[in-house]
């Protein structure tokens, strides 16, 4: 099997392994396919549509997305009254926000209704959707080994060791620096920083929609693999040095920010979570938890998607300045030590070499004999 198959190869034994490994823990072998289905398949893929449509008209060329549907709707001026109407229903039944993205998907779906014949709309549905399954299967094991390893290790062995070596690097913990933005910014702030944060997941589901459909289902597939295999290696770490986030050591975490914080009752939640499955205590089922901080896979991913969507410059630019206001999202609401985040860049590497790692050496090659190039001619 070559090295960029290999993560199938790690998907099947993680597999195979996991009754025997849900047992030794006396674990139960069910999942939460309520909250799991909801999540993955009606709010992350309705999010993903929203954030590819974004892309696509920011990266791809204008004649090819805007200029065909403004001609169609100008031609047809019934479909603005209509999308107008439509949008209105949705705002008086949810959220201006919720209104915007199911207005938007649904003129994205009839887009591409009208520009593909049947046969075309069938093919672009099988390449999205096999990756897609790919990614869920793949989230269901590394949830499910999260249980695992959070039964045989400790999860706050190491929180102390990385908030010292974060004071030792950078002379200041994350939570000196967290607190310090809450003396200084209002409410509000964070919870634009908790979009920001959560905002991280859509875009996986974006590249995943655009790589299927603008370069096959292969390429997605490999987008897929060096995500999962960047999970699967974190998971390995995890076992090594098991730690939980600077908001399990920080004394006043929670009573210093607002309880209306999402992250706050999500971080209480994972504690409590942690505690019960390292004390054996029976739990009902296996969800959405993820206990894993080092190294951060909130950095991993969006490094691996940057990875993929290179054939898209302004794509890569939009991703860059967000990935910027991601990593203060981060640091401040108390996720991640700053060590979580260093650790992120060489293990996105690590993935991408392993699903991509020709493309990978040619572009250093390139990048350094440009350089090279640059240095060694004349001033």
């Amino acid at each position: 099997m070559k090295l960029r198959h290999w993560h199938y190869g790690f998907s099947l034994l993680l597999g195979m392994a996991l009754i025997p490994a849900l047992r030794s823990q006396h674990l139960p072998l069910r999942f939460d396919w309520i909250t799991l289905g909801a999540v993955y398949w009606l709010v992350l893929a309705t999010q993903a549509i929203f954030v590819a449509t974004i892309f696509s008209l920011v990266g791809l060329p204008r004649e090819r997305v805007l200029t065909p549907f403004i001609t169609r709707y100008r031609a047809q001026p019934l479909r603005i009254v209509l999308l107008m109407l439509y949008f209105v229903i949705l705002l008086w039944a949810s959220t201006w926000l919720k209104a915007l993205v199911l207005t938007v998907d649904t003129v994205t779906l009839f887009e591409l209704r009208d520009r593909q014949t049947f046969q075309q709309l069938r093919h672009s549905a099988a390449a999205v959707l096999a990756p897609a399954l790919y990614l869920f299967a793949g989230f269901l094991l590394v949830f499910a080994y999260n249980d695992v390893l959070v039964s045989i290790r400790f999860n706050f062995q190491y929180d102390a060791a990385f908030n010292a070596l974060d004071k030792w690097l950078f002379h200041v913990s994350v939570s000196d620096l967290s607190h310090w933005a809450i003396r200084r910014f209002p409410v509000s702030f964070f919870h634009a920083l908790e979009f920001i944060y959560f905002g991280m997941f859509p875009q996986l589901g974006a590249g995943l929609i655009l790589t299927s459909l603008c370069q096959g289902r292969s390429r997605s597939l490999q987008f897929v693999g060096a995500i999962l295999t960047a999970y699967y290696f974190t998971l390995v770490v995890f076992y090594i040095w098991p730690s939980q986030g600077p908001y399990y050591v920080c004394p006043e975490h929670f009573a210093r920010y607002p309880s209306s914080l999402q992250a706050c009752t999500i971080q209480k939640t994972l504690i409590a979570k942690a505690l019960r499955l390292w004390n054996h205590l029976p739990i009902r089922n296996i969800s959405t938890d993820f206990y894993t901080p080092f190294p951060c896979m909130h950095i991993t991913q969006p490094l691996i998607l940057l990875w993929f969507m290179r054939p898209w410059k302004r794509i890569v630019a939009v991703l860059a300045a967000y990935d910027v206001l991601l990593v203060a999202a981060i640091l401040l609401l108390e996720w991640h030590y700053f060590i979580d985040i260093l650790a992120a860049v060489p293990m996105a590497l690590i993935a991408i070499a392993m699903v991509d790692g020709r493309e990978l050496l040619d572009t250093l090659r390139k990048r350094g004999t440009f350089r090279l190039a640059r240095s060694s001619s004349p001033p």
